[in-house]
């Protein structure tokens, strides 16, 4: 296939906010691609390069946006692919110029079009609408296969390309090979916000209520080769929380995939802040010291697989009972199954009173379905809080001269993009302010002197008391008194709240 049909393909995509429209566009371009392509074209029609970067920061790529185009179109997407692959393996002295030097020599192959498509890929700002769930749609079109085949496939695999390439390769005999796995994290079920615990009545009916926990989420393998707990993200952590491993390793199972929340609990049991839980994370030295500091604790709260047997197609209170068959009663979070509000409340006061930040509310009925956020499970807190993706920052004046502070925020929009909603540096401390500086700049990809554009990769959780009317910005809502919680390492912009959410927030009325 030509680069050029894809980068029109992609300039389609953005230019279209119609999801059928992108799917029928998609499905179009996935039918065209070469099989060696189907990978590469993908991962690009979703804006991601496959590898990660290339060792040259976005200063030399806007630089090559000056080379002279090539007059005609002449590459096709399996070269390109490898002349960007090939700059990984310059390495040594010099490698630096050599790989702007051989990127430069791709730019120079490409059309205007195409450079402009290879400049926003290799800069991680190609964004073209081609979320998740509108791929899954396109890759089952283009393949003749059911789109909830397609959508559980791409579940367990985690990733949307493997399921893309066994499926327009293979058709459902492909699909069949996507199959819960140990030591292979899925991604986790997400909760969508909601107003109290009248409205998760009214939504839900009969419901488990649980504390939420504002620990880190974690996914629990358990096998033959012993134990390993992966993050939200997929990353192995179980070399930083050795307690839980020998706990999880002493428990009387032979096979199990839990799902839980990892948490620093203070002496009387109430969680410490959560930037205090995220300092076991990734640390690979001193893990002797924190842990004596910061005992960790698990919580677990779904099970995903017992003895052989893959739960998430079995209802909530099916998976509870085979949670409870083999985690200890201390490893489960407390949860209460009610359809009266008045008991519901209760157990919301007191969860608030041991010092959690509110309640979860679960269908019984549903299935896990991973990487979703739907209406199954709804998140109840009182204070209400937003995670936002940091898009520009501001320097600082006064006691913040000298540190990137005030941040320009935004909320997904799944399009493609963001849409920005306000501005803040209330709740910055002084660390904060040095760690943000320092991350904000390794990400900066443009600045005027005063604002710093950055690649929006930075989620940080917005506290607010309310949102309100406005035509400064571009979605119509902006944040009124927001302040900086604390920063979601945990968390990847593609996990961020949504503008869809923002606005419905903003029809529950004032907080």
């Amino acid at each position: 296939m030509q680069l050029a049909a894809l980068a029109e393909a992609s300039a389609a995509l953005a230019a279209t906010s119609s999801r059928l429209e992108k799917v029928r566009l998609l499905a179009e371009c996935l039918r065209a691609l070469e099989p060696e392509e189907r990978a590469t074209g993908v991962a690009w029609l979703s804006g991601r390069l496959l590898g990660g970067r290339v060792g040259l920061g976005p200063a030399t790529i806007h630089q090559l946006r000056s080379v002279p185009p090539a007059p005609a179109a002449s590459l096709t997407v399996a070269e390109a692919a490898g002349r960007i692959e090939a700059l990984r393996g310059i390495a040594g002295a010099g490698s630096g110029a050599r790989r702007r030097q051989a990127l430069g020599e791709l730019f120079a192959r490409a059309t205007a079009a195409e450079q402009d498509f290879l400049a926003r890929l290799l800069l991680g700002e190609l964004r073209q609408g081609a979320l998740e769930g509108v791929m899954a749609d396109a890759i089952a079109a283009a393949a003749g296969l059911p789109p909830a085949e397609v959508r559980r496939a791409i579940m367990l695999a985690g990733d949307v390309t493997p399921v893309a390439v066994a499926a327009l390769g293979e058709g459902r005999d492909g699909l069949a090979r996507f199959r819960l796995a140990l030591y292979e994290p899925v991604k986790p079920m997400l909760a969508s916000p909601t107003e109290d615990v009248a409205s998760a009545l009214a939504a839900l009916g009969a419901a488990a209520f649980e504390y939420k926990l504002d620990g880190a989420r974690v996914q629990v393998h358990k096998g033959d080769r012993g134990v390993r707990i992966y993050s939200r993200t997929g990353r192995d952590v179980s070399d930083s929380l050795p307690e839980l491993v020998a706990a999880v390793s002493a428990w009387p199972v032979r096979t199990l995939v839990v799902d839980g929340e990892a948490i620093a609990l203070d002496g009387s049991g109430r969680p410490r802040p959560f930037q205090e839980t995220m300092r076991r994370f990734g640390r690979k030295r001193e893990v002797g010291d924190l842990q004596a500091e910061l005992p960790m604790s698990l919580f677990c709260f779904d099970c995903l697989h017992a003895e052989g047997e893959d739960l998430i197609d079995r209802p909530t209170a099916a998976r509870f009972e085979r949670l409870a068959a083999h985690v200890p009663e201390a490893a489960i979070v407390p949860r209460t199954i009610t359809g009266e509000l008045e008991a519901a409340e209760a157990f919301l006061r007191d969860a608030l009173e041991h010092g959690h930040e509110g309640l979860m509310a679960k269908s019984l009925e549903a299935p896990y379905e991973a990487g979703s956020r739907g209406a199954a499970w709804l998140k109840i807190k009182l204070a209400h809080t937003l995670d936002l993706v940091v898009l520009a920052a501001e320097w600082g004046s006064g006691r913040r001269r000298g540190w990137l502070s005030n941040l320009h925020l935004g909320a997904r929009d799944p399009n493609g993009g963001f849409v920005m909603l306000g501005k803040t540096f209330k709740g910055l401390t002084d660390e904060m302010l040095r760690w943000q500086t320092e991350r904000l700049r390794e990400l900066a990809v443009d600045s005027d002197g005063y604002v710093v554009r950055v690649r929006p990769e930075l989620v940080v959780e917005i506290a607010f008391n309310e949102l309100q009317v406005s035509r400064r910005y571009p979605g119509g809502l902006a944040l009124r008194f927001a302040r900086v919680l604390r920063y979601r390492p945990d968390k990847t912009a593609a996990e961020a709240d949504t503008i869809d959410t923002v606005r419905a927030i903003a029809g529950l009325g004032k907080r």
